[in-house]
């Protein structure tokens, strides 16, 4: 039979000569030689070669396999992961009259679990004459690594019932079990356990408890274990770095890499170098991230998958989006994980062309998307420019599926509401109907308040009521928000009362959003009260009330409050000194207002904006310094802009300042020629110095150009409904009632007046 076969057969080769043709005959001439050489391609790593041997001979030859080649070709197939290869073995050594002992029977158990076949393993495992502790911790390790841990916790505990005592190996299966399920009580017991048994200190057991404690959130607890380790290993710094890096103790993190590489005997792997850059990357510091890419190059991991994919996101995500490209163009074979990064830091800068193009290459690659790389497309459309783009991913969405899935739909209603389509967005949230999530309705909500849709905010909120998703502290902020836009007291008193018995009274930033609720509808006295009754208010609480004592004409108590917050430690932002600015306006403290602005910078580390510059233009102006005002406009060193020229003429109007008047009028007319609230200024800074003549030409220059004056607005709350009117309103529902009343309520003023005449 021997003497029929072709002389030669190609196996590929993981040595330095792949491909290399091998003269295989003198190998099979015997049973023993034949038996040698599978167990020699296996101990070279030459798993498939291995295989392809054992499938040549089973063909062609009736030779037996010794327990030794079968066993190693058990563990080339879990290595390899192939579980039809698996099977062809099992089955070999079934229908043979060899019969397995328990360590066989072991590799095979190891090997059903590690290709994911519990089913197959639990058959084998059920039908053993006897069992041992690696059996057990064989099929509790195949439930563990496949996702059945509380099947795993089980026969755990059939394994004590039956006597046999748990190995350090068992205890690792069964604490990654444990892991899985988030019974921080149970993984507490079985740390009893490891504890009490005579293989407590080994490693595998002890690293096991630092990942299952860092996955439980418990990180105290993992280096309380780490802490004790007297001897660690590179998996004991590796999950302890992890377990940082992922509960977001990121400069702890960092620090024991440092303190492994001090320590000289470790030499960081992928994993460690990809727990490190990401833990600069939540910090945002590059250059600690640059430091340790030199370190990853210097260990020899420059183009590895894993840390290059980390690394490129630490780079997309502290700005260096050239240095994220150049690091993933320089990864041998980038897989979803490296694309996704990339996509993710180009679609985060809103480069949606870009990412748009790294996806059709990814396409190209044959590499088949994932939700995240959807998500990441869409997060680049965020403005009405980048529509189509993201109307496109719309279509591929619905082309491949993605569409049923709850986080996808979730991301598309914020890219439509981003690119101002309302209408889409409450499209795509409705298909969502009964699967929308709080992330759903939050979105929506979002999306409403950013188009000022008010109305509409408190109609969901009926509707999020009833539903399966109750609201949480991003909703109540839209919901308070949307009161406060509109100034509804009725309706912010309401919400108010479902924040106290909902216990979200406590969350400091539903508290600072009623108190901005409450100063927009007037009521200074409860918002007072509201951030008297906060334990720890933080610099919106105060800048919040700072701000509304000075819009409300309270200078004094603004100020009062200003110089209470910093005695209690709390540092100013822009807002507080923008409401301490007009503080001092309304109470006419100028020196002190113009040395809190000439210290802001070197005091706060606040660099001036326009609107702080608008402030000491007002300060100035209102105590009549009108040509100090107008030249410190001239020494800005920012462009004054509409806004605080616009300051400036209201203050010649109210002190005749016909001079400056024009100038200021003229500054604005520049940018915005056909600004209204310049001409009518300007108009009325004319009128009250007598200047007719000036009042006509002015007025029939607007009239050429067809400008009229903004109407003012305002509004009332009757009976839960919002009532708006419009200065010289003439398409109100109710007009001729309203009217009506407002000529009667003259001729009764009228009447009055000369009664009181008469008298």
């Amino acid at each position: 039979m021997i003497r029929n076969l072709k002389p030669q057969l190609r196996f590929s080769s993981s040595c330095s000569q792949a491909n290399v043709e091998l003269n295989v005959v003198p190998f099979f001439r015997t049973e023993q030689s034949s038996n040698d050489y599978i167990s020699s391609l296996y101990k070279q790593k030459r798993y498939n070669e291995a295989l392809e041997a054992f499938d040549f001979l089973r063909k062609n030859t009736n030779y037996s396999m010794s327990s030794s080649s079968y066993a190693y070709l058990i563990s080339a197939c879990s290595s390899l992961g192939s579980l039809d290869n698996g099977r062809k073995v099992h089955s070999h050594i079934l229908t043979s009259k060899f019969q397995p002992d328990i360590i066989l029977y072991n590799h095979i158990l190891n090997m059903y679990g590690k290709c994911g076949s519990l089913k197959d393993a639990r058959k084998v495992f059920d039908d053993m004459p006897e069992r041992n502790v690696v059996s057990w911790t064989s099929v509790i390790a195949g439930y563990s690594q496949n996702g059945k841990g509380h099947d795993a916790i089980k026969l755990y505990y059939q394994m004590l019932k039956s006597g046999i005592m748990p190995d350090q190996f068992s205890f690792g299966s069964v604490v990654k079990a444990c892991s899985g399920g988030g019974n921080v009580g149970l993984g507490r017991q079985l740390h009893a356990q490891v504890v009490k048994s005579e293989v407590g200190s080994h490693l595998i057991a002890q690293n096991a408890l630092i990942a299952m404690y860092s996955k439980f959130d418990q990180i105290d607890d993992a280096w309380n274990v780490f802490s004790r380790i007297a001897t660690r290993d590179l998996i004991s710094w590796g999950s302890i770095i992890a377990g940082f890096s992922q509960l977001g103790y990121d400069r702890e993190a960092l620090c024991h890499f440092k303190e492994m590489l001090c320590h000289g005997d470790y030499q960081p792997n992928e994993y460690i170098f990809g727990s490190v850059f990401s833990a600069c990357s939540s910090l945002l510091h590059s250059e600690y991230g640059r430091q340790i890419h030199g370190i990853c190059i210097k260990f020899g991991l420059g183009r590895n998958i894993f840390a290059g994919c980390s690394l490129c996101d630490m780079y997309a995500r502290c700005g260096f989006l050239d240095f994220a490209r150049i690091i993933f163009n320089q990864i041998e074979r980038p897989d979803l994980a490296s694309w996704n990064a990339i996509i993710a830091g180009v679609a985060n800068n809103s480069n949606v062309n870009e990412a748009l193009s790294l996806f059709g290459r990814m396409r190209h690659l044959r590499l088949i998307p994932d939700g995240l790389t959807v998500r990441s497309l869409l997060c680049a459309c965020t403005s009405p420019l980048a529509l189509s783009q993201g109307m496109q991913v719309h279509s591929y969405i619905i082309k491949t599926g993605f569409d049923s899935s709850v986080s996808e739909c979730n991301a598309l209603l914020a890219m439509y509401a981003k690119c101002s389509m309302l209408r889409s967005a409450f499209l795509v949230f409705e298909e969502l109907g009964k699967n929308a999530d709080s992330v759903s309705w939050n979105s929506i909500l979002t999306a409403c308040m950013q188009h000022n849709q008010a109305g509409e905010i408190f109609r969901l909120l009926k509707l999020m009521l009833v539903s399966q998703n109750k609201p949480d502290h991003i909703t109540l902020m839209n919901v308070i928000g949307a009161c406060a836009e509109i100034a509804s007291m009725e309706m912010g008193n309401q919400v108010h009362c479902y924040i106290m018995k909902t216990g979200h009274v406590l969350n400091v930033y539903v508290m600072n959003g009623l108190i901005d609720m409450y100063i927009k509808c007037g009521s200074l006295e409860i918002a007072r009260e509201l951030f008297d009754f906060m334990e720890d208010p933080n610099v919106v609480s105060w800048s919040s009330l700072i701000v509304g004592y000075a819009q409300f004409g309270c200078g004094e108590e603004s100020l009062e409050l200003f110089r209470r917050m910093k005695s209690q430690g709390v540092r100013p932002n822009e807002v507080t000194l923008l409401g301490v600015l007009s503080a001092c306006s309304h109470v006419g403290l100028v020196e002190e207002g113009l040395q809190l602005y000439r210290n802001m910078e070197t005091e706060y580390g606040i660099i001036p904006t326009r609107e702080h510059c608008s402030c000491v233009v007002d300060l100035l102006a209102r105590a009549g310094h009108i040509h100090e005002a107008e030249a410190f406009i001239n020494q800005m060193a920012l462009d004054p802009g509409v806004v605080v020229w616009k300051t400036l003429l209201a203050a010649c109007k109210t002190h005749g300042n016909v001079d400056v008047g024009e100038r200021a009028a003229e500054n604005i007319l520049k940018v915005d020629p056909t600004n209204s609230a310049a001409h009518v200024l300007l108009c009325n800074i004319y009128a009250s110095s007598k200047r007719w003549e000036d009042v006509a030409r002015l007025r029939s220059l607007m009239k050429e150009m067809g400008l009229r004056k903004i109407p003012g607005q305002s509004w009332i709350e009757v009976m839960n409904r919002i009532n708006v009117f419009f200065a010289e309103d003439s398409n109100h529902p109710e007009r001729d009632r309203i009217y009506t009343i407002l000529e009667e309520l003259w001729l009764q003023m009228l009447d009055e007046d000369r009664i009181q005449f008469q008298i």
